[in-house]
């Protein structure tokens, strides 16, 4: 095992109390390197790494990673006022069809944007104690989606420290079950004749198994079997809490088919809003086995941007700016644009392609990498 004082830049960009972690891992430090062996591997760009630690030190001193409480505060309540407004429409005009239509949009919008918040507060960059971040966390993940907590810090702090890295991202394991994902992952697997799915028609049957499936067919069911089994009895609560007020809110007006059926059609339009925007900074990008190289070229070459907007901002929790993120996990969101010109001119100096996008050319190159890796499959699959 590495020491963070090898290799210290994914330790700091997690972790907000460091001392307190250190004391976790000190029994795990097996021993130090001799003075006469090499302390930087040669995977790493040397200059790079300092050059980017410099920018670490940079954005501490401007207060970037100081979170402005009242933008979390406000967000929070847009997303209470739109879950109460989508009971008053119920209410007031009814459950015939446009209402239940209209009612169902804006929850879904509610599932979105507590999605993008309790990102937020997993990430912990809303508040200066870990502890304080993780007990909200818990609320707005368990209470307000009925999801746990510890099944999303389990998988994403995974694709955080080696996104787009197959095995060890868990973000990519789509691949090869359902897809052909990244060119050289996708030439091996024809080499070696293996074909799970008609790959090179993956570009169009992910119109049908990926943004209308991911939340309501699979990851719904999947996070009772997660608690369960890993018994998080805590975040079973709070997500039956959420089934519950959801249940007892909507039955009166609609019985059981029409809330069941008002659930899974919110659980839909969130699949759709969650896919489309979580891929489209990352499967068009380099995709491939780990090379260990250093954290700002593991991080670029994985992620993209999207061009900044008031709508793009708010309808992607600005995942927008989604280098920004991966290179510094726990700054508050309402700062990624201003470290923006920062990281470009970093790249810029380093030869290092920055890569920012309109929004719906960022979903099209989702479509596009498919459709491209696999035609690389099949070309493997039959001459190679």
């Amino acid at each position: 095992m590495r020491s963070p004082r090898e290799d210290p830049d994914p330790f700091i960009a997690f972790h907000l109390d460091k001392a307190l972690v250190r004391k976790y891992m000190n029994p795990l430090l097996i021993g130090e390197l001799a003075p006469d062996q090499p302390s930087f591997e040669p995977s790493k760009n040397k200059k790079l790494v300092e050059d980017f630690r410099e920018l670490r030190a940079t954005v501490e001193k401007m207060g970037l990673l100081q979170p402005n409480h009242a933008f979390f505060i406000l967000y929070l309540c847009h997303i209470l006022v739109l879950d109460v407004a989508a009971w008053l429409i119920i209410w007031y005009f009814g459950a015939s069809l446009v209402p239940f239509l209209f009612s169902a949009v804006l929850l879904g919008t509610v599932q979105a944007q507590a999605g993008w918040l309790q990102h937020d507060f997993g990430h912990l960059s809303v508040f200066s104690k870990s502890r304080w971040n993780h007990w909200v966390h818990k609320f707005v993940i368990g209470h307000l989606k009925g999801a746990p907590a510890s099944w999303w810090n389990h998988l994403h702090f995974q694709h955080h420290a080696k996104p787009n890295c197959f095995r060890k991202d868990p973000d990519v394991n789509m691949h090869p079950l359902f897809f052909a994902l990244g060119k050289t992952l996708s030439v091996e697997l024809g080499v070696q004749k293996k074909k799970f799915m008609p790959y090179n028609h993956q570009h169009k049957y992910f119109f049908i198994i990926g943004p209308p499936a991911l939340v309501p067919l699979y990851f719904q069911w999947y996070v009772f079997y997660f608690a369960v089994q890993r018994k998080q009895w805590a975040d079973l609560a709070w997500m039956l809490s959420f089934y519950i007020r959801f249940f007892l809110t909507y039955l009166p007006f609609l019985g059981v088919k029409g809330t069941l059926g008002l659930h899974m059609l919110v659980r839909f339009i969130e699949s759709n809003w969650f896919v489309w925007v979580t891929q489209m900074n990352h499967i068009p990008m380099h995709i491939d086995y780990d090379k260990n190289v250093d954290w700002f070229s593991t991080q670029l070459q994985a992620t993209c941007n999207v061009h900044q907007s008031l709508f793009n901002d708010w309808f992607s929790g600005h995942l927008n700016f989604q280098i920004e993120h991966h290179l510094f996990p726990t700054m508050p969101r309402h700062n990624y644009w201003k470290v923006a010109p920062l990281v470009k001119s970093l790249c810029a100096k380093h030869g290092i392609e920055y890569q920012c996008k309109p929004l719906l050319t960022a979903f099209a190159d989702i479509v596009h990498s498919l459709k491209d890796s696999g035609e690389l499959w099949l070309d493997a699959y039959l001459h190679k």
